[in-house]
């Protein structure tokens, strides 16, 4: 049986001298100090509301109850979302606040509760789930994420998280270090995606077609990047199951500093997303989703 109360109290001792991302930057976020997520231990929200654009079994009829955090522990270079992942914007909350938050989503018929860029305030999402449980706050829990994740983290978190949406962004971490500012993004991907399937398994809906539980992976492909997407699907197919979900993206767009990068200064060409469209199909992968271009 999960002790909830214990693991809230070792995700918070992890702040300590931060261990909770997979940089380990060490700081004292208890003691107020900042890491590389530019975070303490204080909560910043950008905003709280009704989203209809995610995978249908996420949004479907009433839509997704997202909850955007501040900051990043990546620096992605193309990020759409930068004003709230990289500038930081938001506001500060308390715990309470961010419980009354869920059960507002809740009360709007919100089918879950989708956190936005969770990974550095993992400590205080389990503690005020946890909370919020206790006032009956029913609905899934998401974590939508960039799927750089600590597995000591992700196994403290398990039976708080019903729903994980991690991306699988990089197959090289050459990429991943050009790209997003971080050496080992494909190890520390590949194990935090095993342990989250380990946890929720494949992805379970109603007979609404509403997600209850599981996984849910994502990838943006990127232009030029055609190979790094490729090898993406591969460790799919070969690691998780021909059952798995994929939902593989075509929405890339220059934005923040993508245009310092001459291959990434212009959108993805409609003849390379359905290379890798018919790429994902010969793997098998017959779950999920693929975008009009």
């Amino acid at each position: 049986m999960i002790n909830f109360e214990e693991n809230i109290e070792q995700l918070y001792s992890m702040m300590n001298k931060c261990t909770i991302c997979p940089r380990k930057c060490g700081v004292s976020r208890n003691l107020g100090q900042k890491g590389f997520c530019k975070t303490s231990d204080k909560i910043f929200i950008a905003s709280s509301n009704i989203h209809i654009g995610e995978e249908p079994p996420i949004s479907a009829k009433k839509g997704s109850g997202a909850i955007f955090f501040s900051n990043c522990t990546l620096r992605c270079v193309f990020c759409q979302n930068y004003p709230i992942s990289q500038l930081g914007n938001g506001r500060e909350v308390s715990l309470d606040e961010l419980v009354k938050m869920m059960l507002k989503l809740q009360s709007r018929s919100a089918h879950n509760i989708n956190f936005v860029t969770p990974t550095h305030y993992s400590a205080q999402i389990a503690k005020s789930v946890y909370l919020a449980r206790k006032k009956d706050l029913q609905i899934p829990i998401l974590y939508n994420c960039s799927g750089y994740e600590n597995v000591e983290t992700l196994k403290l978190l398990e039976g708080i998280i019903d729903i994980y949406l991690p991306d699988m962004k990089y197959s090289d971490n050459e990429i991943a270090f050009k790209y997003s500012g971080i050496k080992n993004y494909v190890e520390a991907n590949q194990a935090a995606l095993k342990e989250m399937k380990r946890q929720v398994g494949d992805l379970i809906v109603d007979s609404n077609g509403v997600a209850k539980k599981g996984i849910i992976i994502r990838h943006l492909v990127l232009p030029k990047n055609i190979e790094n997407t490729k090898k993406v699907l591969e460790f799919i197919a070969k690691e998780f199951s021909a059952k798995t979900f994929v939902s593989l993206m075509a929405q890339y767009h220059p934005a923040y500093k993508s245009n310092n990068f001459k291959e990434l200064s212009h959108s993805l060409a409609k003849e390379k997303y359905e290379e890798v469209v018919n790429y994902l199909e010969l793997l098998n992968l017959k779950n999920g989703w693929v975008q009009n271009v």
